[in-house]
């Protein structure tokens, strides 16, 4: 089963899925055999790498040194086509739908379609929609594009239903990494009432609680990165 086959059957079935996202830039790869021993005893699904910036090939020795640690699946989450590993499951293929740079609506894509075809990648395209969060988040500042403001769910529901009619396969809300706070509850049941794909929801969730007000508010899956970085007891409270 693909990797995407898995999050449609998980969606089905609603059961909840969750992500870890790893930043290879603020990874220590000599940690790698500790990190994914408390990975495989907690309630996580998938194991997402990526970053705003990632310095070239370390991208590709992080995914290298996980792979034969793990059997959950590698989902790349690039900010740049230099952070595609050949090694990983698949890839999710961002367009960042919430800006009208077309650097990251459809040019960086494009430079990525030589790499990808040297690879075995699934490529999972995937709507990125970027939410204010009470702060300018790398993702901002790299792609000099604006978030767009919480008040606004008409206009971030409307461009999530854009996404999946142009064909997108997941639509992923995004308060940013070290989001001061998460993308609002409200908004995730508002865009999830009209849509039929996915929805992967991530930035600024740090605990149980919010994790599980996510799942409630339609929420399919879920990304957690900054809590893990910040605190690595966490695991503790996700075990199985």
């Amino acid at each position: 089963m693909t990797v995407y086959n898995d999050i449609l059957s998980a969606k089905a079935a609603k059961k909840r899925l969750l992500a870890i996202l790893i930043d290879p830039d603020k990874f220590d790869v000599n940690l790698i055999s500790q990190f994914v021993n408390k990975i495989s005893e907690s309630i996580i699904t998938h194991i997402f790498v990526g970053g705003s910036t990632v310095e070239v090939e370390v991208t590709q020795k992080l995914v290298s040194a996980l792979k034969p640690l793990t059997k959950l699946p590698i989902v790349l989450f690039p900010g740049d086509v230099t952070q595609i590993s050949k090694d990983a499951d698949a890839i999710l293929f961002l367009s960042l739908i919430s800006g009208r740079n077309p650097k990251y609506l459809i040019e960086k894509q494009i430079e990525a379609v030589s790499i990808l075809k040297q690879t075995n990648l699934e490529v999972i395209p995937t709507g990125y929609i970027l939410i204010e969060n009470g702060k300018k988040t790398a993702v901002q500042r790299v792609t000099n594009t604006l978030p767009i403001p919480t008040a606004l769910q008409s206009l971030v529901a409307d461009t999530a239903k854009a996404g999946e009619l142009l064909g997108k396969k997941l639509i992923y809300l995004e308060a940013g990494s070290g989001a001061l706070f998460p993308v609002p509850l409200d908004m995730i049941s508002f865009v999830n009432q009209d849509l039929k794909i996915p929805l992967i929801v991530g930035g600024g969730i740090r605990t149980i609680q919010q994790l599980g007000d996510a799942y409630m508010a339609g929420a399919d899956l879920v990304v957690i990165g900054t809590a893990f970085e910040n605190n690595i007891d966490f695991f503790n409270e996700l075990k199985r």
